[in-house]
């Protein structure tokens, strides 16, 4: 059986065997998304990576000490561990998190889009420039929901925990979210028709 039909669970239960490639391929299967969740929180690389560290440690020391008991829930389980950290973070720092992309780094690189031509490319990346900048505009706890539903891929009951609010609310937020990015891009053609 290859190590990519296994499911997290089992990885899990392997790693805490004794097989450290189990873990290995946990952090392969979810590394960019946890660290684009951190990135898109803290706004530097270095510390996003450090963060990303810290969250693996938690996890391998959890793990260890037998106390991991998230039943299939790897990724939403390690995630609330980032943010924690993320918070840890802004409270060292004396600062409000804001959910934005770092300067230099494009969260959608870590999306896979087909290769075109040149014009093709040109076109995509104006327009995910211009949707990243819509997105840094919404209310941070719109764009904290939007980004972890769409670059983390977690559920809304993922994003509900983690946020420590009801699936309402994140649902409530999305929509808000979604609703006020349309609203943004209408003005923006109206402004370009003028």
């Amino acid at each position: 059986m290859s190590r990519n039909t296994i499911s997290d669970q089992e990885l899990v239960a392997l790693y805490t065997r004794g097989d450290e490639n189990a873990l290995e391929e946990l952090v392969k299967r979810y590394r960019s998304k946890i660290y684009t969740t951190i990135l898109l929180q803290v706004k530097d690389s270095s510390i996003a990576e450090d963060i990303f560290q810290d969250a693996f440690i938690k996890v391998i020391n959890t793990l260890r000490a037998g106390k991991y008991n998230e039943e299939g829930k790897f990724l939403p389980w390690v995630i609330r561990i980032a943010q924690n950290l993320v918070i840890d973070h802004f409270r060292k720092e004396k600062r409000t998190p804001v959910i934005t992309t770092s300067d230099g780094f494009d969260i959608f690189k870590v999306l896979h889009f087909t290769d075109g031509n040149v014009e093709d490319k040109i076109l995509h990346d104006q327009a995910c420039s211009d949707l990243r900048k819509l997105i840094l505009k919404l209310p941070g706890e719109q764009r904290e929901v939007l980004i972890m539903r769409h670059y983390a891929d977690l559920s809304f009951k993922e994003i509900a925990d983690i946020t420590d609010v009801s699936i309402n609310t994140a649902l409530g937020r999305m929509r808000y979210a979604l609703n006020n990015l349309r609203k943004m891009l209408k003005l923006k053609e109206l402004s370009l028709k003028q």
